[in-house]
């Protein structure tokens, strides 16, 4: 399975592809008893889009048995055992993708000639990702953070690596010695180097950045470039800059959850701020509305708010799963439109906005 979502695998996703791409959501279960059902469920989800292949006169027979054993393909990669909250299986003509979920999702089944994305770029901004980087005198990694774990980032220029060749270097390295190593001239070169790096990467993806090493080292690498001044956080901990990915995660929650509370306070306040001026929206049908319209800024909502409405032509108004024309994750659909539309998008704990129907935006007019 996949485990890292970022911009430019969500854009790739959602590219036009042959018909039938075919999207199967189902949500999933962490614990026992109730993950026993998940494979019935995906078995039984499977077959309905089998079903639906089959009777589509609009797909060849070519593209069917191709896709239906892109399907198989997909379900054997289906880590159930390790699952989350919810499921997502893509499948179209030369390829199949699954991805495990830390939000929950509605069972679907869809054939279209696009996959049906908005739970993964919902899962995306709600796990508020950040990137965190590992340094040492010889090796600097680069970390994808999220909600649970961290994952090692290999595009590009990560890990950036070097040589200890002088060997009163390596010496003084092996007798921890570290003041004396990073202010070795190499190292300067070497940091340097991996200060550019940080700023590509940076450049196409913002996050946060929370830098990790010996005090030495993140001292030199706030001298030679701007990645260290600009980061959200420095933790020092040294002997991480190769992993594991357990410890680099453990080692940065603390400084994460803080800022995360920092950037929480913020959200509100700028929400409390934008009441006064009158560039307010509030609850679900008025937020709808309004990032619909291109008119949000920014859109709030609670972690755990969930809703199913319907539109009857004006607004959405409250339904039950299952009703006919009802939207199971309406704020999925919201999310997905606001980042579209070039809006922030922040997940705030619960009960934060119960206020305000659990949903808010600052207007940009």
């Amino acid at each position: 399975m996949h485990p890292v979502l970022s911009p430019a695998v969500l854009a790739e996703l959602r590219r036009p592809r042959p018909y039938p791409a075919v999207s199967v959501l189902m949500p999933t279960h962490r614990r026992e008893p109730d993950n026993a059902q998940d494979p019935v469920r995906l078995r039984n989800l499977l077959a309905e889009a089998r079903k639906r292949i089959e009777a589509d006169p609009a797909v060849s027979r070519a593209q069917r048995i191709d896709v239906i054993e892109q399907l198989d393909r997909a379900a054997a990669e289906a880590d159930l055992v390790h699952a989350e909250d919810g499921l997502a299986i893509f499948a179209a003509p030369g390829e199949h993708r699954v991805w495990s979920l830390s939000r929950t999702v509605p069972a679907r089944v869809v054939l279209s000639d696009t996959f049906l994305t908005r739970n993964l770029v919902a899962t995306q901004a709600a796990e508020q990702p950040y990137w965190v980087l590992a340094v040492a005198a010889d090796h600097a990694s680069l970390w994808n953070g999220g909600e649970e774990r961290v994952t090692e980032h290999t595009n590009g220029a990560f890990p950036v690596t070097r040589s200890l060749e002088d060997p009163d270097a390596e010496r003084q390295e092996q007798i921890g010695d570290l003041p004396s190593t990073f202010s070795d001239e190499q190292t300067r070169h070497f940091l340097r180097d991996v200060d550019t790096a940080v700023r590509a990467v940076l450049g196409s993806e913002p996050r946060p950045l929370y830098v990790v090493g010996e005090a030495a080292a993140l001292s030199l690498l706030d001298s030679v470039g701007t990645t260290a001044k600009e980061a959200a956080s420095h933790v020092l901990h040294g002997g991480l800059a190769q992993g594991p990915a357990a410890a680099v995660w453990q080692a940065v929650q603390p400084a994460v959850e803080a800022h995360a509370e920092k950037e929480d306070a913020a959200v509100l306040q700028e929400l409390s701020s934008a009441r006064g001026r009158q560039e307010f929206g509030a609850g679900i049908d008025e937020v709808w509305q309004n990032v619909t319209a291109g008119r949000a800024a920014l859109v709030a909502v609670e972690d755990a708010y969930r809703a199913t409405v319907r539109d009857d032509g004006d607004h959405l108004v409250p339904a039950a799963s299952g009703d006919q024309g009802a939207r199971d994750d309406i704020i999925d659909e919201i999310v997905e439109r606001a980042l579209e539309t070039g809006a922030r998008v922040r997940f705030v704990p619960d009960d934060q906005l119960a206020d305000v129907g659990r949903i808010a935006a600052v207007l940009r007019y």
